[in-house]
Order: C-alpha cells, then sequence, then structure tokens
C-alpha cells in the first residue's frame, strides 16, 4: 500500500543524490511542486528523465540540481528557449549538463520496455538519422523473421518517477484522467514513485477515460492541492500561460533567476553566480 507523506517528507525519502528522476506529464498534471521540493532538498547529480522538458526543468537545471537529461524535445512551451539548459550546455553553468536525445517514439518505447520488464523495444522510428551511432542506448538490430533492419531501445528504468494527478484514496489508489502521456509507464517501470495529487478522498468515483494506478504500484502519495501549476490539472484548473511568458525574462538573466529561487523557492542559488 502507498504511504501517505507530506511532500516535503516524501521527497527527502525518495529522492538522493545521484539517481536518473523522472517527472512526468504532457502538458497536463505536470509535477511541478514536487520539482520545487528537489530543488529545495538540495539534491545533486541527478540525471534527469522527461519526454517534454520544461519549465520545471529549466528550473532543476539552474539550481545545480542535475548532471544529465534524458529527452525528446525541450523548451517553453508556446514562448521559446530554456535558457538555464541552454546555459548548463553552452557554458557549463552552474555545472556542465551532458544531454541525451531521442524522439517521442523512441522515449515512450523506452518507458514501455521498462514497465514491462523488457531489457529494449524495437521500432522503426530511428531509421535514416544518425542518433544510432551517437547514443549508447540505441542500437541496430536484424528481425530474425523477416531479416527487417530495426532499432533498439534500451528499457528505461529510473529510480524514481514522480507524476501529479487529480486523486488518490486513503489507501493510496490513485486516479487520473484527461491528457495521460506516460505517467502510467514511467510509475511501472521505476524503482520507488512519487504521486501529488489535487486530493485524498475517501472514494475513487468512476470518471470517463480515467487510469487507475493501484496503491502496490505507488511508493508514496502526497496531497498537493495545485502542485501542477502553471500546467493544468482537469476537472481543478486551467494552464496559466503568463507564467510562461513570464519565465523567459527570468530564465535568461542568471542573477535574476538566482532571485528568484531565493524569493519563490527559499532555495539558495547555485555557486558560481557572474562566472
Amino acid at each position: 500500500m502507498a504511504e501517505l507523506l507530506p511532500l516535503a517528507e516524501a521527497v527527502r525519502e525518495l529522492v538522493r543524490d545521484g539517481d536518473t528522476v523522472a517527472l512526468e506529464g504532457f502538458t497536463h498534471l505536470i509535477p511541478v511542486a514536487a520539482g520545487h521540493e528537489i530543488i529545495r532538498a538540495g539534491r545533486r547529480d541527478l540525471e534527469l528523465v522527461r519526454m517534454t522538458p520544461d519549465l520545471v526543468y529549466d528550473q532543476l537545471i539552474g539550481a545545480g540540481c542535475a548532471r544529465r537529461l534524458v529527452f525528446s524535445w525541450g523548451g517553453n512551451p508556446g514562448v521559446g528557449s530554456l535558457h538555464r539548459l541552454r546555459d548548463a550546455v553552452e557554458r557549463g553553468w552552474p555545472v556542465p549538463l551532458e544531454i541525451e536525445e531521442h524522439s517521442h517514439a523512441g522515449m515512450a518505447n523506452r518507458y514501455a520496455a521498462g514497465a514491462a520488464g523488457l531489457p529494449f523495444a524495437v521500432l522503426r522510428g530511428y531509421a535514416g538519422t544518425d542518433l544510432v551511432h551517437h547514443t549508447a542506448t540505441l542500437a541496430p538490430v536484424t528481425c530474425p523473421f523477416t531479416g527487417e533492419q530495426l532499432t533498439a531501445v534500451a528499457a528505461l528504468r529510473p529510480d524514481v518517477s514522480v507524476i501529479h494527478a487529480q486523486r488518490a484514496d486513503r489507501r493510496g489508489n490513485v486516479q487520473l484522467w484527461g491528457i495521460t502521456g506516460v505517467q502510467k509507464e514511467a510509475v511501472f517501470a521505476a524503482a520507488r514513485s512519487l504521486v501529488t495529487v489535487e486530493e485524498v478522498v475517501e472514494t475513487l468515483d468512476p470518471v470517463p477515460g480515467a487510469i487507475v494506478l493501484p496503491a502496490w504500484t505507488v511508493t508514496a502519495v502526497a496531497e498537493v492541492p495545485g502542485g501542477a501549476r502553471p500546467s493544468y490539472a482537469q476537472g481543478y484548473y486551467e494552464r496559466d500561460n503568463s507564467y510562461y511568458q513570464r519565465w523567459e525574462p527570468i530564465s535568461r538573466d542568471r542573477q535574476v533567476f538566482c532571485d528568484w529561487l531565493r524569493e519563490q523557492l527559499g532555495a539558495p542559488a547555485p555557486a558560481e553566480v557572474g562566472a
């Protein structure tokens, strides 16, 4: 049964320095509050995994939490670049960041393989690209039945996956609906999992198209109303588009970003400001 914990305690227990950490959610139900708590906890040397890293990963990288990013697309949706990500890749601030790129299909299949307990998945999607020659988690394979040349993608098995959902019951069963991305697969693939929810209820009433993660698949649940803002939670609140626009000038300047860390998150700024 999943344990019901305060967010800060759950992050301290589940997210450790050097972990491979996936915070998943596709435009919707992004676990932003959990990402901020990881920053406040001062976690370092993380391998961050996400299909579409956006603002919360920009913030984690800028705060010095990450050494590596595995992803398929990154940006400030509808606005532009992730400037803390760019600063880390291009200039090594606050720490150098390694990157590993995949296609959306490749990342989704990596999660699915991890969730199924398989060592890899196979797809056609990398045909004609050079990624297979530059990425250790890709390899060409020959179909034993047809002789067709395909690409194997290594399974993703995060140390901890973090997602946000609409609600959970007191036994730790989690319910989410709307655009669900690869949240289910990310939880199943991980050694440990943390789910933040809008509310904890006595009974999970049926919702059309909802996914239920049984309590035995989840390590911990934390009740965090508004935990996906500025992204949206279907049935609870809308996307805060102005936040994404405000992030552009904050993320462009190191000192402004460091001020934001201190003032908005109560987190220390990374060393080497101005370097």
